[in-house]
């Protein structure tokens, strides 16, 4: 699917994913958000380090990631896993050891109704990113939903909370390591706070958090 995806990208002209008017993957002014500087994304939920951000997910954002996510357009995984990496850099912690970063599971019929992963796809560009000007991190798909879970829209704070609670298991070794836990987007944080849960009963140490957008209402400017 993704390859697919990557042909006709290449061989069928098509417009921006933002905005829908100009030639090309992205428009300047679409792309622009992508390219800011990571600030901290507002307020974390208890057991969550606060986690850093590029953009705010509205406007044409919210187009660009339902191309990519839901409608095929593969080569959007490289602005948004370069929005990434300028996230997980800021996240990252001081010391010696480098640390390994992790990503918040899709459930398993998503992945196979999309034909990928997303948000593995925008790691992948961002650890080669990092890696590139001399950050020495790697990327580990170490965690995995149990089981069904709701989709999250339309939930309060609360019932996202309750809807994800036990939700995500560890499938890999992980203790002792520092990790950068990283989702697309942060709106209550539920998600990311049920994945640090699991990291730290596995023995994790949850160093940092990182997103390429926050919803408004998490954003700090």
């Amino acid at each position: 699917m993704g390859v697919l995806a990557d042909l006709i990208d290449l061989l069928l002209p098509q417009c921006c994913a933002g905005c829908g008017h100009r030639p090309g993957l992205l428009c300047d002014a679409c792309a622009r958000p992508l390219r800011a500087d990571a600030r901290p994304a507002g307020q974390a939920p208890a057991g969550l380090p606060p986690p850093w951000t590029v953009a705010a997910y509205e406007g044409p954002l919210r187009t660009i990631l339902a191309s990519y996510k839901e409608r095929g357009r593969a080569a959007l995984a490289v602005p948004l896993g370069e929005a990434l990496a300028t996230s997980v850099y800021a996240a990252l912690p001081s010391g010696p050891d480098p640390p390994v970063v992790v990503w918040v599971p899709s459930g398993r019929g998503a992945v196979r109704r999309r034909g990928h992963d997303p948000l593995r796809g925008t790691v992948d560009v961002a650890v080669q990113r990092l890696r590139a000007s001399g950050v020495p991190v790697t990327s580990l798909g170490a965690l995995r939903q149990r089981g069904r879970v709701a989709d999250q829209a339309g939930l309060s704070a609360r019932e996202r909370a309750a809807n994800l609670a036990g939700a995500i298991e560890v499938r890999a070794e992980v203790a002792g390591r520092s990790v950068v836990l990283v989702d697309d987007v942060v709106t209550t944080g539920a998600s990311l706070a049920e994945a640090a849960r699991a990291l730290r009963a596995a023995g994790a140490d949850v160093a940092g958090a990182a997103t390429i957008a926050a919803t408004p209402r998490h954003r700090l400017w």
